[in-house]
């Protein structure tokens, strides 16, 4: 029968209250000199076997939630709790671990209990976490007549144990279910009691520990030392955790170090200790850190906002498996759920590469368990109906990343007695080579060496740069050990990674202890590249032959990253014999190879000697998406532009300098007759476009002409005046042709004449000088050059002379030509 509602939760509650009763009457032998002593007994029903589960998953746990329902907790107090509660059932990362959730308080009169099963143990697969989503509201709804409000430890810690431990038969939670047909347990499971309370020991109102109130409480310290003992001998760790300013905190200490102190891992901080907040407010951030630290996982810890918003974690690229958990409050808060691509992710079923699964959508805790998910900020969006907005929601993630270890033995087979070197890569399940030593911070390698003929050998791996290291930071953690001179046959090597959050698969790398020197040896190189889809990697064997018979050697790729499309080129090659040759050899790259650090190494095998693996060594590339076209000619595409932009620049300015010569703004006509000026008119800004302005001579009777502007440049019946681009001056009067003219020169106009005058200089005829006003000689020179007469007199020496009449200039002529 599956449990989908809060009444199939109150049904069991029922039942279990109702099974509680004779069981707390049960007479047992307790504290001696304690006579009628009620007692939880210590026999409990089979647990549900959990399921098998892939190797690669994350290693489950059994944990128990005990929570104090003492009446020294505000309603309030015990509402965050259950949410607390409901955080660590909800967001447990393994489909394979187990949870239970126990309420406690004393058991002062007939008809109590000390302890109340609301959860019994239940496999956090997807129906059982939503079973555990409904049970565990039941925390919330304190009964007073079935449960003291006093704090009976001794009880609690009993009660958890007892399940957790697996003893005795009879009916238990089965997968996702109220009832199961028990079985054993996996061995080697973790087991851990998260121990919730607001204050200390208080069973002094409690008949079954004693006659008088000093007696029960000293009763109850040293059943707690029992109970705490049994826990350490079972295997059972304690985690309390406590708030409120009424905490006996030795107490707590106590029951964090009477417990089991082995640990998940090597790592400070995954023993068993107690910790304490200073309000209830606290408890599910610190429950949850708590939880990951016994587990040995890690917490990021998101966003906080009230609905509707978009909330944030960050999921780090070392994690394969995680939960996204959701403390809404509010069942009424609905959740959506958005991978760091911002793609919209099912809650059940698969979906690029990642598997979900969601659990708590109609309670107000909500979690969506991830296996392999995408590395980045995930976007949790959460909406609300009216009146259902006014408290805030956060989100955590849960995650562990379960590393693959790619090992390379050199020798891969050694004798007795050799040194051998090891080297271990890592890759997610998703076959990410992790290369960023930041993400493996605090991280322990070892590897353990056993084998036929010797005790297991273990050695430490660092990525320090120090001999046998090649490169600090690489991530390729290097060792070295011997092997035992009394090695006689197979040898097996596994690696350990320790770090917080980080586990690793311990697949062994199988090997032979090799027997006298080989016939065959080998060197393997691969050149380091970063490289296209499409593209090849070129590598080098070198081999030396020692036998008289040539071997036939394989090449061969192992442990690739999942979805690299890799081919070796040549496949198989031949070692002569008695001799040593170098074997060059390409690694292509497959269109469909997924882009990032490439996984895997290359291996050689001497097919002739039982296919002995002669040498491996690791991939180093990286595979990048190939050049856009702008990534592949933005250089000639932006030099282009810049020459096109120049020579744009260039006619540009060329223009706007010859519309500038052409310009006829600030010249000054003036109108003459017989050398007596008439009239004058300036030409204004705009009224020469391109250069030409129309004009006309009006001559009305009996006063002196005047000029006038012609707009629209006139057409035949105007005089137009005109300057070329290179500046020289055109008059074209009225029905004429155009002829040049000076500045400052008259020139004839009908019965009158014109005179231009300012604006820009005519142009020159060499050295500066205006041909204009190059003076024309007509007269003689004299001095030390002679004599000379016109344009082509000779003499010699510097030009003294005086011109004749009629040279204009001729007395200022400087002798420039």
């Amino acid at each position: 029968m599956q449990w989908t509602n809060k009444g199939g939760a109150l049904l069991l509650a029922g039942a279990l209250l109702a099974l509680a009763g004779p069981l707390a009457a049960t007479t047992a032998s307790g504290t001696p000199g304690v006579s009628g002593t009620r007692a939880v007994p210590r026999t409990a029903p089979a647990a549900p076997e959990a399921p098998a589960a892939p190797a690669d998953g994350p290693d489950p746990i059994d944990f128990a939630v005990v929570v104090d329902q003492s009446a020294s907790l505000a309603d309030k107090d015990l509402a965050l709790e259950t949410e607390a509660a409901a955080l660590l059932v909800q967001g447990e990362i393994s489909e394979r671990s187990r949870a239970a959730v126990i309420g406690f308080g004393s058991s002062e009169k007939r008809g109590q209990s000390p302890v109340r099963e609301v959860c019994p143990l239940t496999v956090a697969d997807a129906a059982g976490r939503e079973r555990l989503s409904d049970c565990v509201q039941e925390l919330g709804r304190r009964d007073t007549a079935r449960m003291g409000p006093g704090t009976d430890f001794p009880a609690a810690v009993r009660q958890a144990v007892t399940r957790l431990a697996g003893a005795g038969a009879g009916a238990a939670a089965g997968p996702g279910t109220g009832a199961g047909t028990g079985g054993s347990k996996k061995p080697g499971t973790p087991k851990v009691v998260f121990l919730l309370t607001d204050g200390k020991l208080d069973v002094a109102d409690s008949p079954e520990y004693g006659t008088d109130r000093e007696s029960r409480q000293a009763n109850g310290a040293k059943r707690l030392a029992e109970e705490l003992a049994r826990a350490r001998a079972a295997g059972v760790q304690i985690w309390p955790l406590g708030f409120g300013g009424e905490l006996d905190r030795d107490s707590l200490t106590a029951m964090a170090e009477g417990g089991y102190r082995g640990a998940c891992s090597e790592i400070p901080g995954s023993t068993p200790r107690m910790r304490v907040v200073g309000t209830s407010a606290e408890i599910d951030k610190a429950l949850q850190e708590t939880f990951a630290a016994a587990r040995c996982a890690r917490i990021e810890h998101g966003t906080v906002g009230k609905p509707p918003a978009d909330l944030t974690v960050t999921i780090p690229p070392i994690a394969t498996d995680g939960s996204l958990t959701v403390a809404k409050h509010d069942p009424k808060v609905q959740v959506t759920y958005y991978d760091p691509a911002g793609r919209k992710v099912p809650v059940r079923g698969e979906f690029d590469g990642s598997s979900f699964e969601v659990s708590g959508e109609n309670g107000p805790v909500e979690a969506l368990r991830v296996k392999n998910p995408l590395p980045g900020p995930w976007r949790v969006h959460i909406e609300a109906p009216p009146g259902h907005r006014d408290r805030e929601v956060a989100v955590r993630a849960l995650w562990q990343g379960r590393l693959r270890s790619a090992v390379v033995l050199d020798p891969a087979s050694p004798r007795a007695g050799e040194r051998v070197k090891v080297e271990v890569q890592m890759q997610t399940r998703r076959g990410v080579v992790i290369t960023d030593p930041n993400q493996l911070a605090g991280l322990s390698v070892a590897a353990d060496l056993s084998g036929e003929g010797f005790e297991p050998v273990t050695l430490r791996l660092a990525d320090d740069g120090k001999a046998p290291d090649a490169k600090a930071g690489d991530v390729r953690f290097t060792g070295t050990l011997t092997v035992p001179a009394s090695a006689t046959g197979a040898l097996e090597l596994a690696t350990r990674m320790e770090a917080p959050g980080i586990t690793s698969d311990r697949r062994p790398l199988h090997a032979v202890v090799a027997k006298g020197a080989p016939p065959v040896t080998a060197a393997l190189t691969v050149d380091g590249a970063t490289v296209h889809p499409g593209a090849t990697v070129r590598g080098t064997l070198d081999v030396t032959n020692n036998d008289s018979a040539p071997h036939t050697l394989r090449l061969a790729l192992a442990d690739r990253t999942p979805g690299a499309e890799l081919t070796i080129a040549p496949a198989t090659v031949t070692a002569p014999p008695n001799g040593s040759t170098q074997i060059p050899f390409t690694v292509t790259i497959g269109k469909g190879t997924p882009y990032g650090p490439l996984g895997g190494q290359v291996t050689v095998v001497d097919t002739a000697d039982g296919d002995r693996t002669l040498r491996g060594a690791f991939l180093d590339v990286q595979v990048v998406a190939p050049p856009t076209w702008w990534e592949r000619w933005w250089k000639a595409v932006v030099g282009g532009a810049v020459v096109v932009l120049l020579v744009g620049a260039f006619v540009g300015i060329r223009l706007v300098f010859r519309r500038r010569r052409r310009d006829l703004t600030g010249v000054t006509l003036e109108l003459c007759q017989e050398g007596r000026p008439l009239d004058s008119l300036t030409i204004r800004r705009g009224q020469s476009p391109g250069g030409i302005f129309a004009f006309a001579v009006d001559e009305p009777y009996g006063v002196p002409a005047t000029l006038r502007r012609v707009p629209g440049g006139g057409g035949s019946s105007a005089h137009v005046l005109r300057r070329t681009g290179t500046g020289e001056l055109l008059l074209r009067p009225r029905g004429g042709a155009q002829v040049p003219v000076r500045t400052g020169e008259p020139a004839g106009l009908g019965d009158h004449e014109l005179v231009v005058r300012g604006g820009r200089p005519a142009p020159t005829g060499g050295r500066g000088t205006p041909w204009s006003r190059r003076p024309r000689r007509t007269g003689s020179g004299s001095g030390g050059g002679g004599a000379g007469t016109g344009d082509t007199g000779t003499g010699s020496g510097p030009l003294t002379g005086s011109g004749a009449a009629g040279s204009p200039d001729a007395s200022a002529y400087d002798g420039n030509f």
